[in-house]
């Protein structure tokens, strides 16, 4: 059985990072940052904040195996500062606005990647790639980078991991086959509609969509649509390949009429809107049939670690990439960072190292998994719950990682062609400058708050409040958010 890891899907979000990482060997990255280097002088010790969800009971084991390495390597420590998930949008912004010691932290275009940037809160790093990153430069596609610029500069550095996704629903396997579910004849997301009536009936003390804060049942059935670019206000449709209000397409008045007819139907969770838990875990407790989610390759495997049921997925779109493929996560250094150099050494150790990568994502060998004969790992004998459950996508190269058990041994490879096969967002590397409609912005994002995820969770009705949403939308300057976005991309394109 796989270890549990959040994708994230902030979505999806849902959400996220933890950059315990090492910097590189001064081989590795051509020149000793200042201070201390190649184990002269007292270890520079390393503060990274990150998103944790699950397990970490045995984190301070992982972090000393860590620093073994880091400081051989590039005479550094890691002081790990985990973040619940729920905490962390006020948490990461009291560290980022403060003086309090951090060097690495998480960054994300869910939690105001660009806005963060042009206030000065991130450093700049493309000085520091050239010198300390070279590993990285080599790790990620030049594509990736370039859609983390704000205002021309790189404020992150993306994880390498899936830049596609396609989009589903992931449910309890033990729950299909008890009452004989053909998923076979479930061919759209209306399809589902049937497999949620069986489990309400059968299954009463099981809500059929457990979905919860930004990954709502809207969001997932709108895949493939509209590239939001992080806030929403203003997206790039697909289909039209210009910018525009998502909340008045037609497209999205059909998603949430369907999302409202399965709150009605009681297939949504009642506090869909308010609940502050991830849907994994949710499904973990006993409480929750499935939800849905954005996907990719070995994503069932993925979400049994998390949720310790076995999980089947059925999937209804292409593979899609947008802007965020970039800037959705990935890790920055922070403003009052002491050793930005050594920072970046320690940031390209995870796109280089495969022991450091390893014990991130994974734990330690032997205590937390095992490698199997074929390549991929398992959880050791006797161990039913690993101590250790990080959400690898956040940071570094992941396909430096093991495979878990469930997933073919050339997993990785399979993964790529997932990548290769994605349909790219018309506005795909394309950065908004949000400075010139930030008033608007503010404004604009105080509405969102007060009504998208009610709506799109099914709790509140369209017929009156998408109506009422739209109003205030527009008194905020929704337009000209929209405007400003239209003739930024006519700019970037022109230029391209």
């Amino acid at each position: 059985m796989g270890k549990g890891k959040f994708f994230v899907r902030f979505i999806v979000v849902i959400m996220s990072a933890f950059l315990i990482l090492t910097g590189c060997s001064s081989k590795q990255s051509g020149t000793a940052s200042k201070g201390d280097s190649n184990g002269k002088g007292e270890p520079y010790q390393l503060t990274m904040a990150y998103l944790a969800f699950t397990k970490i009971d045995d984190l301070p084991l992982v972090q000393k195996e860590i620093n073994k390495i880091t400081k051989k390597k590039i005479n550094a420590t890691v002081k790990l500062m985990p973040i619940n998930g729920s905490a962390w949008s006020q948490q990461s912004n009291l560290l980022l606005t403060g003086n309090e010691k951090l060097d690495l932290i998480v960054s994300s275009s869910f939690f105001g990647y660009n806005t963060s940037a042009v206030k000065g809160q991130y450093l700049p790093l493309d000085e520091l790639l050239e010198k300390y990153g070279k590993g990285i430069l080599e790790a990620v596609p030049k594509t990736l980078l370039e859609g983390d610029r704000v205002n021309g500069k790189l404020y992150a550095v993306p994880s390498a991991r899936d830049w596609g996704v396609d989009y589903g629903f992931v449910m309890r396997t033990d729950i299909v086959d008890k009452y004989n579910i053909d998923l076979s004849q479930v061919k759209s997301f209306s399809d589902l509609e049937k497999v949620f009536k069986v489990v309400k009936e059968k299954e009463p003390t099981l809500a059929p969509i457990v979905n919860t804060g930004a990954i709502t049942t809207t969001s997932v059935l709108n895949g493939g649509k509209y590239d939001v670019l992080g806030d929403g206000l203003g997206v790039m449709s697909f289909k039209d390949k210009k910018f525009i209000n998502m909340f008045e397409d037609p497209d999205y008045k059909d998603s949430v009429a369907l999302t409202r007819k399965w709150f009605k139907a009681g297939y949504v969770m009642k506090d869909a809107a308010t609940s502050q838990e991830a849907a994994a875990n949710i499904v973990k407790a006993g409480k929750g049939f499935g939800y849905f989610s954005h996907m990719k390759p070995g994503f069932e495997v993925q979400e049994q670690g998390i949720t310790e049921h076995e999980m089947v997925a059925v999937r209804f779109t292409d593979v899609y990439s947008y802007t965020d493929s970039a800037t959705s996560f990935g890790m920055s250094i922070a403003r009052n960072s002491q050793n930005p150099e050594k920072a970046m050494e320690l940031m390209n150790l995870l796109y280089t190292d495969k022991d450091i990568m390893n014990l991130i994502a994974n734990g330690i060998e032997g205590k937390h998994y095992v490698v199997k004969s074929d390549g991929t790992i398992k959880l050791p004998d006797g161990v039913k719950e690993s101590k250790y459950v990080f959400g690898q996508w956040e940071i570094g190269n992941n396909f430096l990682t093991y495979p878990w058990e469930g997933n073919p041994p050339n997993y990785w490879e399979i993964f790529k062609k997932h990548n290769d096969s994605a349909i790219f967002s018309p506005a795909f590397g394309f950065t908004f400058n949000p400075d010139p409609v930030k008033t608007e912005i503010a404004a604009a994002t105080n509405v969102l708050n007060q009504y998208k995820v009610g709506i799109e969770s099914g709790t509140l009705d369209p017929n009156k409040s998408l109506p009422e949403f739209n109003k205030k939308l527009k008194q905020a300057g929704l337009e000209k958010i929209i405007a400003e976005k239209q003739k930024q991309y006519d700019k970037w394109k022109k230029n391209k």
